[in-house]
């Protein structure tokens, strides 16, 4: 089933966008303290049988006191000040690293730290480029009033060798259509598991709980994860009997093939990161509406890579076949299309943020309005894309490139961080009523 509309004989251009001074760009100073891996085969070894994390390890233990306290003053003047905790971070990989080579026992903590530096490393996650965000309401609305919503950032940051990790900024919409984005922290912190990793499957990783949203970052850490986590589309979802979680998929990439996984969070310190089954996990972009629809699960997804599809579930992590909706019709979206975000309810509703690439590989983002009950309808769509890539916004790692992985309603505004060429993030706020005019309704 194809629901594609006719074109309403008023759809127009959008020329009323408030874009906000603020702009997010990649900053290679923040860092985060990551697990060095030295491999532990004897083989890699000169001494023979001896691994090289053997031969660490029994180096370390041969100081005396003095002379690790020597070398660990030397590691904290210059690593103290760049990170949170770092003899805890140390301490936590020592138990790592004692797990699986066994032995060490009976050191001191000083000696146990050491070992734990050695076997660590800084790595700039976002030293590459920040892009592709999505956004929800803040869980906590502290200090907003008069108007204003607090709300959670989610970027796609990239750093060394190409890895992709999820990492948050904070801000407050304001009710006239202005943002404020707070400041970096001073640390960032990785989140982890607190037991031992699956090689495939779910996991729950944790953040400290004296650590701020903004200071965490999701890494890779199973197989089908481990060339990184790509381009979360968050969504806060309301059940049925009103109890909210905050969900989003993303794309899990190991190098060779990619799949889609669930993210799922009630306080953006614990997240539970769960693969998708079927047809269309093996898809990126799938994007789950906010609640269910005549009582299941739906979601919007790309099964051909190029069109977008209306599937409905009983289970929230299994998705198959739906029935397509929108295809490839205008210039600048012929190539293929694909969603932008968790669809977003209107009163006259559902809204669905698109990009669509043209010529030369340039991507711009358009609108579709779907009908409330049942969203294999198409009421309209845009025939003009709504933000499309410029002389003062083409310029970046991937050029002509205008993306985003979800906007946020607040009132009557329609709240919108957008990625530049896959190097930058940039904001705009537009009227619900400019939109709809733009649809031509």
């Amino acid at each position: 089933m194809d629901g594609s509309a006719d074109t309403p004989r008023g759809a127009r251009p959008l020329t009323e966008m408030m874009q906000s001074p603020i702009t997010l760009r990649a900053n290679p100073e923040r860092v985060v303290i990551l697990p060095f891996q030295i491999s532990i085969a004897p083989s890699d070894s000169a001494m023979g049988a001896f691994s090289r994390v053997g031969r660490i390890c029994e180096a370390i233990k041969a100081l005396s006191g003095d002379q690790v306290r020597t070398v660990l003053e030397e590691v904290n003047r210059d690593f103290t000040g760049r990170h949170w905790q770092t003899r805890g971070i140390f301490l936590e990989r020592f138990k790592q690293v004692q797990s699986i080579h066994g032995g060490l026992e009976a050191l001191d903590e000083d000696h146990k730290a050491l070992i734990g530096a050695y076997f660590s490393h800084e790595y700039s996650y976002q030293a590459a480029a920040v892009m592709n965000p999505s956004v929800v309401v803040h869980p906590d609305q502290t200090g907003a009033g008069n108007g204003a919503v607090n709300f959670i950032l989610s970027t796609r940051t990239v750093g060394e060798g190409h890895i992709s990790t999820i990492s948050f900024r904070e801000g407050t919409f304001f009710a006239d259509g202005s943002i404020e984005i707070k400041p970096e922290t001073d640390f960032a912190v990785a989140a982890r598991p607190r037991d031992l990793i699956p090689n495939e499957g779910a996991v729950t990783v944790h953040s400290h709980q004296a650590c701020p949203v903004s200071e965490t970052v999701l890494f890779p850490v199973t197989k089908q994860q481990a060339n990184g986590l790509e381009d979360l589309r968050m969504v806060r979802f309301t059940e049925e009997n009103g109890s909210q979680v905050y969900l989003g998929s993303y794309t899990a990439y190991n190098g060779r093939e990619t799949a889609c996984e669930c993210f799922e969070t009630t306080d953006f310190r614990a997240f539970r990161l769960t693969p998708f089954r079927g047809a269309a996990a093996q898809h990126k972009g799938l994007a789950l509406f906010p609640r269910r629809v005549n009582g299941r699960y739906a979601a919007i997804g790309r099964l051909d890579h190029e069109s977008l599809f209306y599937l409905e579930s009983d289970d929230r992590l299994i998705w198959n076949n739906g029935d397509r909706i929108l295809g490839p019709e205008q210039p600048w979206e012929l190539v293929q299309m694909g969603n932008c975000g968790s669809p977003i309810e209107l009163d006259e509703g559902w809204l669905v943020l698109t990009h669509g690439v043209g010529p030369v590989r340039r991507y711009s983002l358009g609108a579709a309005l779907l009908d409330k009950d049942d969203p294999r309808k198409v009421i309209a769509r845009s025939i003009d894309p709504l933000l499309s890539p410029s002389e003062d916004n083409r310029e970046g790692y991937v050029p002509n490139v205008i993306y985003t992985c979800g906007a946020m309603r607040v009132g009557d505004w329609l709240f919108m961080p957008y990625g530049v060429a896959d190097s930058s993030i940039h904001f705009a706020s537009l009227k619900i009523g400019d939109l709809l005019a733009h649809l031509g309704l």
